[in-house]
C-alpha cells in the first residue's frame, strides 16, 4: 500500500502557503518533505494498522506534551521509537486547522534540528 498522494498535496499545499523553504522526495517508503536541508515530516502507510500516518518531526522537548494529544504514536519503525518524532493518525489532521497545527510544529521546531551528515559518494 503505497502512501496517501492526496495528503502529501496537502502538506505540500501548506508549505507552499507558508512560503516554507522545502522539498519532498521518496524515502523509507513514502514520502517525506526537507525544510532547510533537514527532514521536517512525511507520509507513511504503517502496514499493522493499513493507514497513512503524519511523521513529524517536533524534538525532544515538544515531544512528551505532543505525545499525550489524541491520534499521536511514537515513531516506530523497528521497535525503538525515534526520539523528538512522532506520528499522528489521519483522524488527528483530517481538518486543515489540525494540519497545519501540526506542520507548524515541525517548522517550529526546524531552525533548531540538526542537520544528518552528507554522505561520500563513492568514486570508483
Amino acid at each position: 500500500m503505497a502512501y496517501d498522494e492526496y495528503q502529501v498535496e496537502r502538506i505540500r499545499q501548506v508549505l507552499t502557503e507558508q512560503k516554507a523553504n522545502f522539498f519532498d522526495k521518496a524515502m523509507m517508503g513514502g514520502r517525506i518533505f526537507m525544510m532547510n536541508d533537514k527532514m521536517l515530516c512525511g507520509m507513511h502507510t504503517d502496514k499493522k494498522l493499513g493507514i497513512s500516518l503524519l511523521m513529524l518531526r517536533v524534538g525532544e522537548e515538544a515531544y512528551p506534551d505532543l505525545i499525550k494529544l489524541d491520534h499521536t504514536l511514537p515513531m516506530d519503525f523497528t521497535g525503538r521509537p525515534m526520539k523528538g518524532y512522532l506520528f499522528v493518525k489521519p483522524d488527528g489532521f483530517d481538518m486543515q486547522v489540525d494540519l497545519e497545527f501540526w506542520l507548524q510544529k515541525g517548522i517550529d521546531y526546524n531552525p533548531f534540528a540538526k542537520q544528518s551528515k552528507k554522505r561520500k559518494k563513492k568514486v570508483d
